[in-house]
């Protein structure tokens, strides 16, 4: 393991302070439709933790060999108040809207498209792809931007590289060892995402912003952050106050991921692809998908979703709501 100098004030920061503190979240899993679903890992939200920062939504998947798990072929369905963040490793998808924006998602760029009031898309793998690997993230809009018209963005980072280590980073500004890279990406709260690669016994410090929240995930190889250890899928957080992570990988590679963002402060209310504020709002949004897409009768006057190409694949009728009323997410303190 390489030798650090750490300033006094970083070491307070990563072995003192309480908000250094590494919590775990491990996923569950969830198979992602069809009989021969693809199984992807889901890290947030669940129970323990709703969200970082913005983040509100994480599922990890691969390597998978397309033809045994099917791979991931999602048809045109709905999302609103939300921003869709797509991560590959390996293979490609083709995303379709109903915005118009088309493109592939390739390994090493990320494909950003904010819903706002309201969008559908399809997610389709490429005829290429045999081997798909890689990470669905969403990010809540804040209210004052969660009815904007919808955007779609496309970038490939240019990796920063250092002493066995390498940072692509598609969201936000980060440092490692002086250098520092920033995203061009607009985002709507103050958010940071990045692929991180580390060969073994590498042990590099990460300058992140100091009120930001922050979420490792580990996809392969062992990776002790700020001195605990993640296995992989594993996904460790660091609440706000801490301006250094310390990252060491074990005797085995690395890839991770890391997400943050400054503190989202507001209460959200998620049901299926939809991002709302009450059970209402949900229920309004539910009903007119519905009715869009001829699943149900009702008003489908507003055109909330956007039309879709003719010949592609059904559309993907909600779920059943649930008996309860529905309630916010709220993060513990």
């Amino acid at each position: 393991m390489s030798n650090l100098e750490h300033s006094p004030a970083e070491i307070d920061c990563c072995k003192v302070a309480s908000h250094a503190e590494v919590e775990i979240l491990t996923p569950r899993e969830v198979p992602l439709g069809g009989p021969r679903a693809m199984t992807v890992f889901r890290t947030l939200p669940q129970k323990q933790r709703s969200l970082i920062g913005a983040w509100c939504f994480l599922d990890h998947y691969g390597p998978d060999d397309v033809k045994a798990t099917g791979g991931m072929n999602v048809p045109r369905h709905p999302h609103t108040g939300l921003q869709t963040v797509s991560w590959l490793f390996t293979g490609g998808i083709n995303h379709l809207d109903s915005a118009g924006f088309k493109a592939t998602v390739r390994p090493g760029e990320v494909n950003l498209m904010t819903a706002g009031h309201g969008i559908s898309h399809s997610e389709i793998l490429t005829d290429d792809t045999t081997i798909l690997h890689g990470a669905q993230l969403w990010t809540a809009l804040p209210d004052h931007a969660r009815n904007m018209e919808h955007t779609f963005e496309n970038y490939r980072p240019e990796p920063l590289h250092g002493d066995n280590w390498s940072i692509s980073v598609f969201l936000g500004s980060y440092e490692i060892a002086g250098q520092r890279s920033t995203s061009p990406v607009i985002t709507h709260t103050e958010l940071g995402g990045a692929e991180l690669r580390l060969a073994p016994n590498t042990e590099i410090q990460v300058l992140v912003p100091e009120h930001h929240e922050h979420g490792v995930l580990v996809d392969s190889g062992t990776l002790n952050v700020n001195g605990q250890q993640l296995a992989p899928r594993e996904l460790g957080f660091v609440r706000a106050g801490c301006k250094t992570l310390r990252l060491a990988s074990g005797d085995e590679p690395v890839l991770a991921l890391l997400i943050g963002g400054e503190p989202l402060n507001e209460d959200i209310l998620m049901w299926w692809n939809f991002v709302g504020r009450t059970h209402e709002e949900v229920l309004a949004f539910r009903a007119q998908w519905q009715a869009e897409i001829g699943a149900e009768p009702g008003d489908a006057s507003e055109d909330r979703f956007g039309p879709f190409p003719p010949n592609t694949p059904a559309a993907l009728p909600a779920p059943t709501l649930p008996t309860v009323r529905l309630r916010p997410r709220v993060n513990p303190s």
